[in-house]
């Protein structure tokens, strides 16, 4: 007769991402009373803080939208499906694609997740990121905080999104001619569904690892923008009233450093009346496209490869176009 088989054994469960994440959590809620004396006894490093709570405070709650639209794109939506949607055309579909971003509410940090889910070779990788680009900066959430801080200033809301749309169309179009897919990496992209899993059990276990991978450089991104920020001189805006092209380049610099929510960036560009409108708009315009937590993030998703290249690109792209679209939408409007 054969042995009786042996009962299963308990498998032992090794920690991952999510709970190293919740024990971290927990450490610092249990020395929260510790580190406030810390911030309080050292004015820099208490701004330092400010910066990062803040910057990573306001960009969580569009992360979780973003990696939720990316999980659901990962359950129910087909990379050729979506191509077959597309214009054949790569220009026409880097247009459709750059309208379509006002329809995402959400920030920069949630268009990035969603991105990579919708990136594949060829147009589609193009629309992909020409909608990353576009949704932070012309969905109807941001447009109107932009008329909540530049109260009478319509021409300030025309500009920032005709500026900041042709950046995503521009930007989408360069990489359809220039782009490679070879810089993208691929393993990253698309992970592999559940075998036999419910769509819904694809859809969790997408979201979880997008989370996580975003959230992980968005930490890196909000701690590089709050070192930075305590290191810029207050002095320096002393020196860029009446002088455009040293606005627009410091402005340019200061979007990529502070690394702002495109939700709450507008405020902030309205509180600073000694920098001419122009300068302002640059501000408005490169942020949302490019700043210290999204290179971080591209990165992280893309490959530093990508990073390296649409990173600079983008940055000149959206200060040039924002500068003339500026001239011409706000003229010499201070």
């Amino acid at each position: 007769m054969d042995p009786a088989p042996a009962p299963p054994t308990a498998r032992h469960r090794r920690a991952g991402s999510l709970e190293v994440l919740l024990i971290g959590l927990a450490v610092l809620a249990l020395s929260a009373s510790w580190l406030r004396g810390v911030v309080v006894d050292r004015p820099l490093l208490g701004t330092a803080a400010t910066v990062f709570s803040g910057v990573f405070v306001q960009a969580l709650p569009f992360l979780v939208l973003g990696v939720v639209v990316s999980g659901l794109i990962a359950a129910f939506v087909d990379a050729e499906r979506l191509a077959s949607w597309l214009p054949r055309r790569p220009a026409a579909a880097v247009a459709v694609a750059g309208v379509a971003g006002a329809a995402l509410p959400g920030c920069e940090c949630g268009s990035v997740p969603v991105a990579r889910r919708l990136y594949a070779p060829g147009r589609l990788g193009a629309a992909a990121l020409t909608f990353m680009l576009s949704a932070p900066a012309i969905n109807p959430v941001v447009l109107v905080a932009t008329a909540v801080a530049f109260p009478g200033q319509p021409a300030m809301v025309a500009a920032r999104c005709v500026a900041s749309l042709l950046t995503a169309v521009v930007m989408g179009l360069l990489w359809s001619r220039f782009g490679r897919d070879g810089w993208v990496t691929v393993s990253r992209l698309r992970p592999e569904r559940t075998a036999g899993g419910s769509r819904w059990t694809v859809f969790g276990d997408a979201a979880r690892e997008d989370f996580l991978q975003a959230a992980s450089f968005l930490v890196l991104g909000a701690a590089a923008a709050a070192a930075l920020r305590v290191a810029v001189p207050p002095w320096m805006f002393d020196h860029l009233a009446g002088h455009l092209l040293l606005g627009v380049l410091v402005m340019a610099a200061l979007a990529v450093v502070l690394a702002l929510c495109s939700e709450a960036d507008a405020f902030v560009a309205a509180s600073l009346t000694m920098v001419p409108l122009v300068p302002r708009l640059v501000f408005l315009v490169v942020g949302p496209a490019v700043d210290a937590k999204l290179v971080a993030m591209h990165a992280g998703m893309f490959g530093r490869r990508f990073a390296v290249a649409f990173a600079p690109a983008t940055f000149v792209v959206a200060t040039v176009l924002a500068t003339v679209v500026g001239l011409v939408a706000l003229g010499g409007a201070s």
